[in-house]
């Protein structure tokens, strides 16, 4: 009995030393934000020294449309377009060089437009030069502020476009007049123009978010796209049915899957649109 009494005494003792004594973090990982920030610091100095390298490799032209990107990309997207480059990853924002007499498509719109570009260009590999905007595009309002940036200095066979997502809350009258407007400028390039139906949101009522905006804005486009002649291709009806294994769970995005499955759909709508 004493000899237990003598354990279990030992171990009381073990067990209170233990808990004064401070937990160590992984190694490796900051005890604080100080550190955190300078192991942040850290990596990105190293990301961006890696781009820096891959960018010094590069031609002229390709030199020149980073410098487009470093400034319209912003403080989200940059980042990503930067270590992507650095790792040597393929995204949306690559340089394209434009394969002699085949059509040019401009791809326009938010970050729905941006997962399913990749897509979009493996479908028409070999038959169409397909480019995007250098940005997440957002709502109209952005649009009339850099649509000439967007257009660049080529020319356009097809703009396939698309705003409404970053508009879920604009009322209905000014969405209207800045998608006229856009319409009107992009029209004077002389290209073919497609008008993408916005895909679906889910309600979110914290959000201030609501799926039926979207229907609305998707009705108010399709009036201006009827009185202006614009082809419509219809990526809301497309993927409505099959939400459920396509969209990720209460978000606007989509899977791997669903960004194939639209960029199929926007590749068959610019072909449809050049024949």
């Amino acid at each position: 009995m004493k000899r237990l009494l003598t354990s279990l005494g030992f171990l009381s003792a073990a067990f209170t030393l233990c808990a004064q004594q401070p937990v160590q973090p992984p190694k490796g990982e900051p005890t604080n934000a100080a550190e955190a920030a300078a192991q942040k610091a850290v990596s990105e100095a190293v990301v961006e020294e890696k781009y820096n390298v891959w960018l010094s490799a590069q031609s002229p032209e390709a030199q020149a449309w980073e410098k487009v990107l470093r400034e319209n990309l912003g403080g989200f997207y940059l980042p990503i377009h930067k270590k992507e480059k650095a790792s040597g990853k393929s995204n949306a924002w690559d340089f394209v060089v434009d394969a002699p007499g085949l059509p040019r498509v401009l791809l326009i719109g938010d970050s729905v437009s941006r997962g399913y570009t990749q897509a979009v260009r493996a479908a028409l590999a070999g038959k169409m030069n397909v480019h995007r905007a250098p940005e997440n595009c957002g709502p109209p309002a952005n649009g009339l502020k850099k649509i000439e940036v967007w257009l660049g200095e080529g020319k356009w066979d097809v703009i396939h476009f698309n705003f409404g997502i970053h508009d879920k809350n604009t009322p209905l009258a000014d969405y209207k007049q800045r998608l006229e407007q856009l319409v009107e400028r992009m029209s004077k390039t002389g290209a073919k123009l497609i008008w993408a139906s916005t895909t679906p949101i889910p309600d979110d009522l914290p959000k201030n978010q609501r799926a039926s905006s979207i229907v609305e804005r998707n009705r108010t486009a399709e009036e201006v796209m009827k009185m202006a002649g614009v082809l419509s291709d219809d990526l809301f009806g497309a993927i409505s049915p099959h939400l459920a294994e396509l969209q990720n769970p209460n978000d606007v995005h989509f899977s791997g899957k669903g960004y194939e499955f639209l960029g199929g759909r926007v590749a068959e709508s610019v072909q449809a649109a050049l024949k």
